[in-house]
């Protein structure tokens, strides 16, 4: 049984290391994300565009790695692999470093850099979460993924407020050697850590393996639907690519507020997941998560016309709380409906549509910003966020009367059997 005791977790010595390294290391990676978006935004003369292809940078390897990443997790030491992982990050923050102080930056050396270390992210990624179940008894899971959550909220609201300062005081190549040594944190507690190996069958690795995982997804409307409007809303939603316009240009609020409209998302967040933590996601979670993703929609669209700091603050953390009960209640739909033998393969597929629905955002972003101008692209891609949850709702009946999923469940083990 899942645990009630708050914190539970942090008894684990091996969960506290992970824990603390990643919370140090996130938040030295954030800082740098912010840092590359405004030192993109100073050689490009302020280009929309320039910032969109950050997206590019990161997507490409993305959808490379991603399945594979999946298997190397099940293949080899993960808490090797996330050693690994975390040295070539490093070595590109290192880089990125260099050539700043250097005076060597220039736009193709950080977008090559950007994707060398996305790749390394992309390896590391499923390696991390498989390894959190051998950190900590079966009864503190839940408490300890909780944690992981909060760890990298918390790394996105600290992280770009100091870059931001950081910036203002020191350029962005201060803010590069300070995450090259944050990844020491990390690296430290890898090294400390003893994982206690966890028995699994082991499963077949094949191209047929994945492409029966890709088939349960596309016959399972719940999973797939939910997996649309995450991408859905990341994809005509992302305004976080255009932070550095507005503070510059339309806000005025120069590099510190650049970090704070960047932290503003993950206020709400923690104030969602603290929310979340307490009532849960309710029995009308299908409802819940359609409306959530209409208001982050909306949210983004008085976040682009407004040319107020503190109203733009408040709608940004209005999006960030509404993604994280959308993402609440997507992770229940989807454990509920996905058998324990496809959730490997579920979630690799996800993965693709999580993490590949920002990246090709900021690419349209940039490019909608570059046609239509920066606050009226951001405002229609959240319009477009808001008819397109209205036609998911009507088109996907069962994710719109979704329940606890005791109903659902049983009609998709019907269809299932029929296929």
């Amino acid at each position: 049984m899942t645990t009630t005791i708050p914190f539970a977790a942090f008894r684990s010595r091996d969960f506290r290391l992970l824990w603390f390294g990643n919370f140090v290391s996130l938040t030295g990676t954030e800082m740098t994300r912010a840092a590359v978006s405004w030192h993109i935004l100073e050689l490009s003369d302020g280009d929309p565009l320039a910032l969109g292809a950050i997206g590019a940078a990161r997507l490409v390897p993305l959808v490379l790695l991603a399945l594979g990443s999946g298997v190397l997790a099940d293949a080899i030491d993960r808490r090797r692999l996330m050693i690994g992982a975390q040295i070539a990050m490093m070595l590109c923050s290192l880089a990125l470093a260099l050539t700043a102080n250097l005076g060597l930056a220039a736009l193709w050396t950080i977008y090559t850099v950007t994707a060398l270390a996305a790749a390394a992210n992309t390896l590391g990624i499923p390696a991390r979460q498989a390894l959190i179940p051998s950190l900590v008894p079966r009864e503190h899971l839940a408490g300890a993924l909780s944690l992981n959550i909060v760890s990298w909220q918390l790394a996105t609201i600290v992280g770009p407020t100091i870059g931001g300062l950081l910036i203002e005081y020191g350029g962005v190549g201060l803010v590069y050697w300070v995450d090259v040594v944050s990844f020491t944190a990390i690296l430290l507690a890898l090294l400390l850590m003893r994982p206690r190996p966890i028995a699994t069958e082991k499963r077949d690795i094949s191209l047929q393996a994945a492409i029966e995982g890709l088939r349960f997804v596309w016959r399972t409307p719940l999973i797939w639907s939910t997996m649309l409007l995450d991408f859905l809303a990341t994809f005509f939603s992302a305004a976080t690519t255009l932070l550095p316009i507005y503070a510059q240009s339309i806000l005025n609020v120069g590099p510190q507020g650049m970090g704070m409209l960047y932290a503003a998302p993950s206020v709400g967040a923690v104030i969602a997941s603290v929310i979340c933590s307490i009532w849960g996601a309710g029995n009308r979670q299908g409802p819940l998560l359609l409306w959530a993703v209409a208001i982050y929609g909306l949210s983004t669209v008085i976040f682009g016309l407004s040319t107020n700091f503190a109203l733009s603050l408040l709608m940004l953390a209005i999006n960030g709380a509404a993604d994280t009960v959308s993402m609440v209640v997507r992770g229940n739909i989807r454990n509920l409906e996905t058998p324990d033998e496809l959730r490997g393969r579920m979630v690799a597929v996800n993965m693709l549509f999580f993490a590949g629905g920002p990246q090709l955002g900021e690419i349209e972003a940039g490019i909608a910003a570059r046609l239509l101008g920066t606050q009226l692209s951001v405002a229609l891609g959240g319009l477009a966020c808001v008819i397109m949850t209205g036609i998911v709702a009507a088109k996907v009946p069962v994710l719109r009367n979704y329940t606890d999923g005791r109903r659902s469940l049983a009609e998709s083990t019907s269809v299932a059997a029929a296929s």
